[in-house]
């Protein structure tokens, strides 16, 4: 049991997945480190790429709900945190419960706080795609969350602006900038990422390759993949591909790729390792979210493989491009990423403040808005 008596402000930090655990960590540690009242839930909603986050951030949960299990459906998850989490807010009784993103988790867990009177923290407020269904089912748990925030922590002025357009009050708005930013820092300071790449994969050029989300298996995944193998026959540049463990995802990529000697299908690698591939490839090709974020602060071009984006600050700042899955759109935007030049751009995303400003937000009401 952990007690949250006494003075300060008691905040209580949720976590269930490894995005949340890698943007949530930098706001967790700061309020540790000025010695606030602070508890780390996790729900497991996804076990060991939970666990693998919370050590790199040497963060150990409070509680840990540990709702995971086969084939789980989103209602499920859904439920069992919602039960679970329940009975953890009556004993802790806080005053804010931060969550971050557009998972199940997140969802959940501001649903339980708002029935139960307890305010909600919402970090990374305001993404959205414009699609109910796409990327299915963030854009709806997002949306959710943000009309049950009592603070809505805007990554960028895009964000903020949807907020106002969707009638967010603009008292509950602040602009702080994406708390990835102020991981990655915390990553580069305590880990040797060049090394770590070059143990990986070598000093070879390379593009890094990311394909998973479930919108995409099928036929959009094969034309990416098709495009992808034109690719790397035709410039002879290094394909390294950590390969999600679905098996639709992996029998499609080792179905088109398998053959191809310029390409490395490696197993998923931790979040460190995957930073330091990150921070030396040549460009990257993914249908991620959170690596269209992390990509800018290591200076590299995003090839998003998807029809949307949630983030268009990467493509109007001219550090992405929105490819689609055809395959000659795709194949063309991984010609023009070679042709792309870092310099005199800023990182659209965050200047590694972000957590400071939800601390002091939090803590105080006052704060030094993101400039970006």
């Amino acid at each position: 049991m952990i007690p949250m008596g006494g003075s300060t402000l008691r905040v209580v930090v949720v976590v269930g997945t490894r995005p949340e655990a890698i943007k949530m960590a930098p706001v967790y540690l700061n309020l540790r480190s000025i010695g606030e009242n602070v508890v780390l839930i996790a729900t497991a909603q996804h076990r060991e790429m939970m666990d693998m986050m919370l050590e790199v951030f040497d963060m150990k949960p409070d509680y840990d709900l540990n709702v995971m299990r086969k084939n789980q459906s989103l209602n499920y998850i859904a439920s069992a945190v919602l039960e679970k989490v329940e009975g953890v807010l009556m004993e802790l009784d806080p005053d804010v419960v931060l969550v971050q993103g557009d998972t199940t988790t997140a969802m959940a867990v501001a649903l339980a706080s708002f029935h139960m009177g307890i305010k909600v923290g919402h970090v990374e407020a305001g993404l959205r795609s414009g699609n109910l269904r796409d990327p299915f089912p963030e854009e709806m748990n997002r949306r959710i969350i943000d009309v049950l925030a009592e603070y809505a922590f805007a990554p960028t002025r895009r964000a903020v602006n949807n907020l106002l357009n969707e009638g967010v009050e603009r008292g509950r708005i602040h602009l702080v900038g994406n708390t990835v930013v102020d991981a990655l820092d915390y990553v580069s300071r305590n880990y040797d990422l060049d090394s770590i790449a070059k143990t990986l994969v070598g000093e070879d050029p390379y593009m890094l390759v990311t394909l998973h989300r479930r919108e995409n298996i099928g036929s959009k995944m094969k034309n990416v993949l098709k495009a992808l193998r034109r690719f790397a026959l035709d410039t002879g540049l290094k394909v390294v591909f950590p390969v999600h463990r679905n098996p639709r995802v992996r029998s499609r990529v080792y179905d088109v790729l398998g053959d191809l000697k310029n390409a490395v299908l490696m197993e998923p690698v931790n979040y460190v390792n995957f930073l330091a591939l990150l921070k030396e490839c040549v460009f990257v090709l993914t249908d991620s979210g959170g690596i269209q974020e992390e990509a800018p602060s290591f200076g590299k071009f995003v090839v998003v493989a998807r029809e949307t984006t949630e983030r268009p600050e990467l493509i109007e700042s001219g550090w992405g491009i929105l490819a689609g899955t055809d395959e000659e759109k795709v194949y063309s935007a991984m010609k023009r990423a070679l042709e792309f030049e870092p310099k005199g751009r800023v990182n659209p995303f965050g200047d590694g403040m972000a957590s400071k400003r939800i601390v002091d937000i939090i803590l105080e009401g006052e704060y030094e808005p993101f400039e970006g």
